[in-house]
C-alpha cells in the first residue's frame, strides 16, 4: 500500500515581507453576508457566500450570474466545472444550469477552507491543520500533504508558483510557498481588519480575495518578483 507523501515546511531564511497591494474592491452583494471561496473562470470571479454562487464582471464590478447551492468554503473551476467545498464534502457544479453533477468526500470533513484546481488535481486547504492537500477530483483520495506554518484559508496555483491565505485574529497575508518543502518564499501582508477567507489567481496579475464577513472580494496585485 502507497502512502501519500507529507512536506514539512524546513528552517529557511528571512522571507521577503510586502504590504499587499489592493487596487480594487467589490461588494458586498445583494443578500450575501459573506464571502468564503472564491474562483476565476477565465472572465468572470464566483464568490461563495453560503447558499449562492454570485459571479460578477471583474470589470464593471457588476453580478451576472447566481446560483442557488450551498456554498460555505472554497471554490474552483477546471475550465468546465466549479467545484465547491459544502460541509465534509465537495460538489462538482454544472455553470450553466447550477445542478450537482457529483460529490467527493472533503479530506477535512468539514474543516476545510481554500479549494482550487491545477495538474489535473484539486487541491485543498486545512485551516486549522495548517496543511494543503492534493486530492483525487473523482474520489477525493489524497495524493501529497504540504504543511504549512500558519491557518490555510484560501489556495492558488498561477504560472507554476502555489499561493496560500492566513488569517489568524486580525492579521491576514498572502504567501508564497515552495510545493516540495512547505517553506515560505514571499508573504504579502494584507491591511489591518482585510482578512483573507478564500483566494484565487485570474492567470495572471492579480489575485481575487474573499473577505469574509466583510461581503467584499478584493483585488490585489500579484508581485513581480525575479525570474517572473
Amino acid at each position: 500500500m502507497t502512502h501519500p507523501q507529507t512536506h514539512a515546511p524546513k528552517t529557511q531564511r528571512p522571507v521577503p515581507v510586502h504590504a499587499a497591494e489592493v487596487v480594487r474592491e467589490y461588494g458586498p452583494f445583494p443578500g450575501a453576508e459573506k464571502v468564503h471561496g472564491v474562483t476565476h473562470d477565465g472572465s468572470r470571479v464566483w464568490a461563495a457566500t453560503g447558499t449562492r454562487l454570485i459571479a460578477f464582471d471583474p470589470t464593471s464590478g457588476e453580478p451576472t450570474r447566481t446560483l442557488d447551492v450551498a456554498s460555505d468554503a472554497g471554490t474552483a473551476f477546471d475550465g468546465k466545472h466549479l467545484f465547491q467545498l459544502a460541509e465534509a464534502r465537495i460538489d462538482k457544479i454544472d455553470p450553466e444550469t447550477g445542478r450537482v453533477l457529483a460529490s467527493i468526500p472533503a479530506p477535512g470533513h468539514g474543516g476545510d477552507s481554500g479549494l482550487t484546481w491545477a495538474e489535473g488535481s484539486l487541491w485543498v486547504g486545512q485551516y486549522r491543520d495548517r496543511k494543503i492537500h492534493q486530492i483525487d477530483p473523482e474520489t477525493g483520495a489524497i495524493l501529497r500533504t504540504i504543511e504549512s506554518n500558519r491557518f490555510v484559508t484560501g489556495v492558488t496555483w498561477v504560472e507554476g508558483e502555489l499561493w496560500h491565505g492566513t488569517w489568524e485574529g486580525d492579521e491576514s497575508d498572502l504567501r508564497r510557498i515552495d510545493p516540495d518543502s512547505g517553506a515560505v518564499l514571499e508573504r504579502l501582508q494584507m491591511p489591518p481588519g482585510a482578512g483573507v477567507s478564500g483566494l484565487e489567481s485570474d492567470g495572471g496579475a492579480l489575485f481575487f480575495c474573499g473577505g469574509g464577513p466583510a461581503g467584499k472580494v478584493r483585488a490585489v496585485r500579484r508581485p513581480k518578483g525575479a525570474g517572473r
